[in-house]
């Protein structure tokens, strides 16, 4: 079967986030006092008293950039956490955050949306499903109750997918 690996955000975009976001918006730290955050840089929940920002971020804009797609009305910026000093990335085995209902949101290599699934837990068929289709390039899994971007995931064997 085939792996299918969770990205968290890239740690030079981080770099970039943690000066100013994707909204062109500076950086605002806060302590977390409540913990649970879905932090987006290591791909877990934050723990009370760490340092976190609410940043915007644009995922597929960004994924754009790199594979030279144009997503054109598909391009969205939402809120994703992150630590707001650097991380050790993530240090996962299987999917981050667990337990709930996620959308798993399928992109051509073009950046067009070409579907999406309501998935009841994020497991390895979810992605079987949704590279069956030759024409998927991209999927990002999103929160149910905000919509939310929590993660990516590529084609596997296309670096630049």
């Amino acid at each position: 079967m085939t792996t299918y690996t969770a990205r968290a955000i890239d740690p030079a975009v981080l770099k970039e986030l943690r000066v100013s976001d994707d909204a062109g918006r500076p950086m605002r730290p806060s302590v977390d006092e409540e913990g649970g955050a879905p932090l987006r840089c290591c791909l877990r929940r934050s723990v009370t008293g760490e340092r976190i920002a609410l940043v915007s971020y644009a995922p597929l804009r960004r994924w754009a950039v790199e594979t030279g797609a144009d997503p054109g009305a598909y391009d969205e910026q939402g809120p994703v956490f992150i630590h707001a000093d650097d991380c050790a990335g993530p240090e996962l085995s299987g999917y981050p955050f667990p337990g709930a209902h996620r959308t798993v949101r399928r992109y051509s290599a073009e950046g067009r949306i070409l579907g999406g699934r309501l998935v009841p837990a994020v497991v390895p068929e979810a992605f079987v499903d949704a590279f069956a289709d030759p024409a998927v390039a991209l999927v990002q899994v999103r929160a149910v109750e905000y919509g939310c971007f929590l993660y990516e995931v590529r084609r596997p064997g296309n670096p630049t997918a």
